[in-house]
């Protein structure tokens, strides 16, 4: 999920035992916003509202490049039309409900209800030298992953682009205000590893994508290279992704390189296998150059034997040298009340070995948000 040790559970399409799981309630759309308009939309919005085209760009710069919500420091527009305008274009999306923080204030997870009442999650992470929000693209998962919280609430509905691009505006505004512990800073790295399956709402994630990464004053200017996008691997939506123009990075939620336990864990392997999924993720790492990510949650005696890490290295070695991949193992955030928990160190350890003794670039994921309710969706389960 995150880069707090959240596992990821996803979202999916087309599995007939899942159906019922992964269709989404009917909670009606979203207010469309000004976050959810190309460039060239959003210059029609202002003369549809009356206003010159140029208009459209002062209020670009002031949402996404000055970072201000409030039209009375829109000053360069005409003052008896600030309000309208805010209400017509910058509609109210998200609206906060509970905070923790913890890590002396650098981590900070937001609960948000949505205008209809949906709960989602985020996640802002400050490090040394880069600031990371984990980022929910939908309400809930249907993905059903029994080891994540997420998946336990079911999929409610998924987000607009304007909802998943507020998620950051919120942090890259509370950076720019000094309201995060370590001073002003910027958004540099995007993780859409938070509630949902980012490409079972593969529309609204690309135009976010695309938006997070138009240089200001049209989007937050954002590098491609900082935005990663996770899924548990629905196999057309990566193909589809490769040809998009837009090289983030790809992390593959894989968990299990046999069929056998990923069928049981991650039941979208009973329609994409094992071999078919990481096919299609060295066909990415191909098409775009960009190296993707093997995101692997170690459950303890599920599937942290040695033996499976020598598999999981056989398998990424037919495909490829080692540039085309690097394996990310997650030291799981147990749920409350879960038989699932995390790898013995000892185990978790010999793992990291056995891939190492094979060449296999890998790293153990920074633990952060244990003490507040780091597991995605576990803040959402506690507000029901």
């Amino acid at each position: 999920m995150s880069e707090i040790d959240l596992a990821s559970a996803t979202a999916a399409d087309g599995v007939s035992p899942l159906l019922p799981l992964l269709a989404p309630s009917r909670r009606g759309k979203p207010p469309q916003h000004w976050a959810d308009l190309t460039p060239e939309a959003r210059k029609e919005a202002v003369v549809a509202a009356g206003l010159p085209a140029f208009r459209a760009k002062q209020l670009s710069k002031h949402w996404f490049e000055r970072l201000t919500d409030d039209p009375d420091e829109w000053t360069d527009l005409p003052a008896a039309q600030r309000e309208a305008l805010h209400a017509q274009l910058f509609p109210p999306l998200l609206t906060s409900v509970r905070e923790q923080t913890a890590d002396k204030g650098t981590t900070v997870k937001t609960l948000w209800r949505l205008f209809d009442g949906a709960l989602v999650e985020s996640v802002l992470m400050r490090y040394p030298g880069r600031v990371t929000m984990c980022v929910s693209s939908q309400a809930g998962c249907g993905m059903n992953c029994p080891f994540c919280a997420t998946g336990q609430g079911g999929l409610q509905r998924s987000m607009s682009a304007a909802e998943i691009v507020s998620q950051v505006v919120d942090g890259a505004r509370r950076l720019a205000r000094g309201e995060i512990a370590g001073g002003t800073g910027r958004v540099s790295n995007i993780v859409f590893m938070g509630m949902g399956e980012p490409l079972h709402n593969y529309n609204a994630v690309v135009a976010a994508v695309r938006t997070l990464n138009a240089p200001e004053p049209d989007g937050l200017g954002i590098s491609a290279r900082g935005i990663t996008v996770s899924t548990v691997g629905l196999v057309p939506r990566m193909h589809q992704l490769a040809t998009e123009g837009v090289p983030v990075t790809l992390a593959l939620s894989l968990h299990a390189p046999d069929d056998e336990l990923r069928d049981e864990i991650v039941p979208i392997n009973q329609r994409y296998k094992v071999a078919e999924v990481l096919d299609a993720a060295w066909e990415y790492a191909r098409v775009t150059k960009r190296r993707v990510s093997i995101e692997y949650a170690l459950i303890r005696q599920i599937n942290d034997q040695a033996w499976r890490a020598d598999l999981l290295a056989k398998e990424l070695k037919k495909r490829g040298d080692w540039g085309w991949v690097h394996v990310n193992l997650i030291p799981l955030n147990p749920t409350p009340g879960s038989k699932w928990t995390a790898s013995d160190p000892a185990d978790e350890r010999e793992f990291v070995r056995r891939l190492e003794a094979h060449g296999v670039p890998v790293t153990v994921r920074d633990t952060r948000g244990r003490e507040i309710d780091g597991a995605c969706g576990q803040l959402a389960a506690t507000e029901r």
